[in-house]
């Protein structure tokens, strides 16, 4: 038992940094917006979308414990067109998304007194250009290290609001009036625009099923350590669960403090969205609930932001040397180090010239975040059908491929991104549904 906890505690990291990635955009944006829009209506939709995408996130890192290899060169062996599909992909949302969570992040900033005179896109320039050093200089470690801090910090804060507000008595009234009976129904061809958004990062998007399985890698050799199958998806499982419960508590947190408000919410400029996301937390806990809500509001945009700019040049590098044939992507030799760092260099100079450009043409935040949210949404059935169609092959042992359980939730969870990404199509392009 002693060695198997011992194993359980060296695994733990890529599971918890997909924890960081995730609680970002989709739980301080988006579940906040929920409860305060629809109350307690999305609870079971968040939930329901959780369990759907759960097979195809998992699929890196159960591959990569079963076979030793990453899912990118599962991919490559699989079908010659997965690879390259996924670099496209790759390319177009990383500097996109990497600039959003900076924006995010930046924008939480001026909420403490020191920074609330620079412009919130200034601080934004800032965040990335410390993620990249952090992240050049210290490398897997200190994005193991900071980020594993980042998410119990933002757990703990975010459970201490939670609870506060519903010692307060407030608990039953909210989920009498906006989950049994809600004033605005969010089942509507009309709210579709922030459905799609929602489900697109919640937990996170599809495609980073990649990244627990090129972290295992970094995470072996910093720990000297080999995890096997189960403490891998003991890591994982972990992780994954963090992000369900944060994504209940800010939920929560939005539908006591702002239901009824959440129209309103993310209009205006970003420094708008963060001044009322604050305020609304402090009328209803208290001013001093500030440095609660701060602190952990920005822990999880500054943890998005460093994992995601460790992991998109990542998977990058390591598929230009399988599709070179140099190396396996692996970052074991000189060689994958240099080309992950000049990728890393490449992303936060474009991710400047992002933000650059959106703070010249006045981008509010709704605009910024929830592009990259529904691009993440519409490219999911894509990225599904490659997880799974890799796991359920012959290039894993057949006992640790998909049970019925996970193949039948795996069908489900297909069926149900390509219709809502059908209807989101439908409804945005040719009208359907709009009168």
């Amino acid at each position: 038992m002693y060695f198997l906890q011992k194993g359980i505690q060296k695994s733990l990291g890529p599971g918890i940094l997909l924890a960081g990635a995730a609680i970002g955009g989709s739980h301080l944006m988006s579940s906040t917006t929920a409860g305060a829009r629809f109350g307690f209506a999305l609870l079971g939709l968040i939930l329901l979308t959780n369990l759907l995408k759960y097979p195809f996130l998992l699929v890196g890192t159960r591959f990569t414990a079963a076979t030793g290899k990453s899912l990118l060169e599962g991919f490559k062996e699989r079908n010659s067109f997965y690879l390259p599909l996924f670099l496209i992909v790759s390319l177009i949302t990383g500097t996109f998304t990497i600039a959003a969570v900076s924006f995010v992040s930046g924008v939480l900033l001026t909420n403490i007194p020191i920074f609330s005179n620079f412009p919130a896109m200034d601080l934004s320039i800032g965040v990335l250009v410390v993620s990249g050093l952090i992240l050049l200089l210290g490398k897997y470690r200190a994005l193991d290290r900071i980020s594993k801090f980042l998410v119990t910090l933002l757990t703990l804060l975010t459970l201490f609001a939670v609870i506060s507000l519903i010692s307060k008595g407030t608990f039953s009234e909210s989920l009498n009036t906006s989950w049994i009976n809600p004033q605005v129904s969010p089942w509507k061809l009309s709210n579709l625009a922030f459905l799609i958004p929602l489900m697109g990062w919640m937990p996170c998007p599809v495609e980073l099923c990649v990244w627990p399985s090129l972290w295992m890698f970094s995470r072996a050799k910093d720990s000297q350590y080999q995890p096997n199958l189960r403490e891998a998806e003991f890591d994982f499982n972990l992780g994954y669960v963090i992000t369900v419960i944060t994504a209940i508590f800010f939920v929560t947190l939005g539908a006591i403090t702002m239901y009824g408000t959440g129209d309103g919410m993310l209009s205006g400029s970003g420094v708008s969205f963060a001044q009322k996301l604050i305020r609304l937390y402090t009328n209803s806990i208290g001013e001093w609930s500030k440095w609660i809500i701060i602190p952990a509001s920005f822990a999880a945009m500054f943890s998005t932001t460093l994992t995601c700019l460790d992991a998109y040049p990542r998977s990058i590098s390591s598929i230009q040397g399988l599709i070179k044939g140099t190396d396996q992507g692996h970052m074991e030799s000189a060689l994958e180090q240099t080309r992950f760092q000049n990728w890393m260099v490449i992303h936060i100079f474009a991710s400047l010239i992002g933000l650059l450009i959106a703070k010249s043409g006045g981008i509010g935040v709704k605009d910024f975040v929830f592009g990259a949210m529904t691009g993440s949404f519409l490219t999911a059935p894509l990225f599904a059908w490659m997880a799974m169609d890799t796991m359920n092959s012959n290039l894993v042992p057949i006992e640790n491929r998909y049970g019925p359980i996970l193949k039948t939730i795996c069908w489900i969870g297909l069926i149900f991104l390509i219709g809502f990404s059908l209807l989101f199509i439908s409804n945005s392009f040719f009208g359907l549904g709009v009168s």
